[in-house]
């Protein structure tokens, strides 16, 4: 039997527009932590933080601000030379991260790090570190946190004049995030067999967050491509009863594409002055991953097969 309880991820799903706000107020405080204009910027993560790290390296170059990477943590190229290093970490605890910042400084080079808890090894191996403590979550699946770490790197590259054309400013948003969190969701989305997701630019790492949301917290057959790869293999799993979602604008001629082989279109975050921002536009996914999870009988606070923190061995103090 379904509780009548909301569950804590739904609720930290509700508290993002906020989160958000407090995130672009405290940016001075942040500053130091984040990357300065002209670095060669290394940006990495695991799961969630990665495809954050990989919307924020997207935008950050576009923008002008510097030559971005993004990397899962496990993967980060060596000998490659970055005047940063930039880690995303909820936790502050895992591993691949930690052993990252440590041969950083091993190199000589600077390293930062973004978390929600200040009594974490993370504080001790990165140079920098930026605190979200009002983000972190009790749940295992990542929501709130995430988004405002991309919020706060989006307020950044706003005050810093690089936020890339086409990107709304941060305070716009927020109030389509408080859009987001009321607006009803389709039924016929929410008993779809299928997801794909979709994006072009900064919006893939959004895509594949969407993805990853609903396999964690419904255990749902989801995929996410960019939107100009679709057509080349991965329409061919659209059909009646399964989803394609779009974040950001679609590119000419896929709307129609979709359409033709019985595939459900979900994009409301394109170009259209009512469209929500797209980091909006995943609050909205995130609430579908919470309401399949629920609908199939389980719980999104306690994903099957996770926990909060991927920890392979003590860390050194």
């Amino acid at each position: 039997m379904t509780s009548t309880t909301p569950s804590h991820t739904s609720a930290e799903i509700a508290s993002q527009p906020a989160c958000w706000r407090r995130a672009a107020e405290s940016l001075p405080r942040y500053a130091p932590a984040l990357p300065r204009r002209g670095e060669r910027v290394a940006v990495t993560g695991c799961g969630t933080s990665w495809f954050m790290a990989q919307a924020y390296a997207a935008l950050r170059e576009s923008g002008g601000h510097g030559v971005t990477d993004a990397f899962a943590a496990s993967e980060f190229p060596p000998g490659r030379g970055y005047d940063r290093i930039l880690a995303i970490s909820r936790s502050g605890t895992t591993t691949e991260v930690l052993d990252l910042l440590d041969r950083a400084r091993a190199a000589g080079v600077p390293t930062s790090a973004i978390t929600a808890d200040p009594a974490t090894p993370v504080m001790a191996v990165a140079d920098t570190v930026a605190v979200l403590h009002f983000a972190d979550e009790r749940s295992v699946v990542q929501t709130r946190f995430a988004t405002t770490v991309l919020a706060l790197l989006r307020a950044h590259l706003e005050a810093e004049g690089a936020l890339p054309d086409g990107v709304r400013p941060l305070a716009r948003a927020v109030q389509d995030a408080e859009r987001a969190v009321a607006a009803p969701l389709a039924a016929e989305v929410r008993g779809a067999e299928q997801f794909t997701f979709l994006g072009r630019g900064w919006t893939y790492g959004l895509a594949l967050e969407a993805g990853l949301k609903m396999r964690e917290a419904a255990g749902a057959w989801t995929e996410a491509y960019p939107a100009m790869e679709y057509r080349h293999g991965p329409i061919s799993i659209t059909a009646p009863g399964r989803v394609a979602w779009a974040f950001g604008p679609l590119p000419a001629g896929l709307t129609e594409d979709i359409t033709r082989v019985g595939g459900l279109l979900v994009a409301e975050s394109g170009d259209a002055t009512a469209d929500l921002d797209p980091l909006a536009d995943l609050v909205r996914a995130q609430r579908l991953a919470v309401a399949v999870a629920e609908a199939r009988g389980f719980d999104p606070d306690r994903p099957r097969h996770l926990t909060r923190s991927v920890v392979l061995r003590d860390h050194p103090a």
